[in-house]
């Protein structure tokens, strides 16, 4: 498929990259921040390094910003520290307020939208010694606190707000992101857990439009559209499932204040009772949100599972081509590798197509504006000899989900950004700073503590060009599209080599 015109991005789209306050700031015991149960979790994923560091951007912030102003940044989104800001139960920090007063006036001094996620990943240990974390629902009322405290203190500045990244993913993925911690059945309980997560996030929403004048927000799934393997009706039954289990019946959740039939269906079958009581689901039906914020790297593929085994997913942890185990859930779904498309060295699919798809979708069912908060290409990477940094990749990949968000745009989706996964490398959820996603290289290793010094990579200087042309600039002549349609070269490549569907 070829397209003899650029797609056109709307004036004042927000271009920028995005970061999580506990793998970009280090000073984890620093300006009266208190240790989060992530960074624990994050010392038990050795051989990699832990956060205590990260990219140090509490001391680099105004160096950082810099950056992003030369790039040419209108928007970054990022996240406050729960535990920088809250340190102990009922008490303001209030250099944890200076902290993000002085980095979100850096940020608008600099032309640069502030995009604010209130949780990602990141509880604070005193709320989980207090309450059990997410099992208790006092942690409501302890979110709200912390919630109103951020829009009463930032929202003078701050316009956009998210309010839980990836609460899908923390379900989904519990046992890898700590989040079954204290679970003896966690097949049953994570659903009490969602519920609970459910209204802390409306309690959010409820918030912010009550507090922050012409303040917006919404919620952050992360979207990992599920191809049908094959046209056979039970993968395409698989996917659908898989859809559902994944991510559908928490969009659904934020957008109609309700839960769907298919999961209603599923606790009935499996003997689920979720604690529900009176009064949380008028409170959740509320929280109007504006729009979604969607966090897409990649695609999967769904078929009829093996119903004789159970596989729960299996990631790659060292970037060694092949180590991915793929999901096989009986009577629900199995995951698949793509054959159609290449994957990255953690054997993520490298699918630009999977970014226009994901809009469509999303649009379609909830017709609300979008902002992209995070996509991004992860690979090993050092500086070379002359201190350089050439990632060709990352521009391609760069280069071809931006193309698809445009082509979305152009079907007629609302798209309000784009903000990639990430900024300046930082440390990655389970992979340490072995896996790179960023436009500038920060000098440490998991094993060697360097100068932190930023280097710019090629992505950086081809994503300021982009930015400067809104879209237009793309390195490459865009009207021969076949130049970046991976999936339609990979597919001939394998046809000539013999390989079927």
């Amino acid at each position: 498929m070829k397209y003899k015109t650029n797609p056109v991005f709307p004036k004042n789209f927000f271009w920028g990259a995005s970061s999580a306050a506990w793998q970009v700031e280090g000073a984890t015991l620093e300006g009266g921040r208190t240790q989060a149960i992530i960074d624990l979790n994050s010392q038990t994923k050795k051989p990699f390094t832990d956060n205590s560091i990260a990219a140090d951007h509490y001391h680099h912030y105004k160096e950082d910003v810099a950056l992003m102003k030369e790039c040419g940044f209108t928007s970054y989104r990022f996240s406050f520290s729960w535990s920088r800001i809250i340190p102990q139960k009922g008490v303001i920090n209030p250099e944890g307020i200076a902290f993000y007063n002085n980095l979100i006036d850096e940020l608008v001094g600099a032309g640069i939208t502030p995009i604010v996620t209130l949780y990602h990943y990141d509880m604070p240990c005193w709320v989980d010694e207090l309450y059990g974390g997410w099992h208790n629902r006092a942690i409501i009322d302890e979110f709200d606190f912390y919630c109103r405290t951020c829009f009463e203190n930032f929202g003078d500045r701050v316009k956009y707000w998210l309010s839980i990244n990836e609460q899908n993913m923390q379900i989904v993925y519990g046992d890898w992101l700590g989040v079954s911690k204290g679970c003896t059945d966690w097949f049953k309980e994570k659903w009490d857990i969602n519920h609970i997560m459910n209204l802390c996030h409306a309690k959010a929403v409820i918030a912010c439009h009550e507090m922050v004048e012409g303040g917006k927000i919404g919620p952050v799934p992360g979207y990992v559209p599920i191809y049908p393997k094959s046209c056979k009706p039970e993968d395409q039954i698989a996917a659908m499932n898989a859809e559902e289990l994944t991510q559908k019946i928490w969009d659904d959740l934020y957008y109609f204040g309700e839960y769907n039939g298919f999961v209603k269906s599923y606790w009935r079958e499996h003997d689920i009772t979720p604690d529900i009581r009176e009064g949380d689901m008028e409170l959740i039906k509320q929280a109007k949100i504006d729009f979604f914020a969607i966090n897409c790297y990649r695609s999967d593929v769904g078929m009829a599972p093996d119903n004789t085994y159970l596989q729960e997913i299996g990631l790659n942890k060292y970037g060694r081509k092949g180590e991915f185990v793929y999901t096989n859930i009986p009577g629900e779904y199995a995951l698949d590798r793509n054959k159609y498309v290449e994957t990255t060295d953690w054997d993520w699919h490298i699918d630009g197509t999977c970014m226009r798809y994901t809009m469509r979708y999303m649009w379609d069912h909830y017709h609300l504006p979008m902002v992209i908060t995070e996509a991004g290409f992860g690979a090993h990477e050092d500086l070379d000899e002359n201190g350089e940094i050439h990632d060709d990749y990352r521009i391609d990949y760069l280069r071809d989900y931006i193309y698809n968000l445009g082509l979305a745009i152009s079907d007629g989706v609302e798209v309000m950004g784009f903000n990639p996964w990430s900024f300046t490398d930082l440390l990655s959820t389970g992979n340490g700073m072995a896996k790179r996603y960023g436009l500038v290289f920060v000098n440490t290793t998991d094993d060697e503590l360097r100068d932190l010094k930023r280097y710019k990579k090629d992505s950086f200087y081809w994503y300021q060009k982009l930015i400067k042309s809104n879209g237009q600039e793309w390195g490459k002549d865009m009207s021969d599209w076949k130049d970046f349609n991976r999936t339609s070269e990979i597919a001939s490549d394998l046809k000539a080599k013999g390989v079927k569907d």
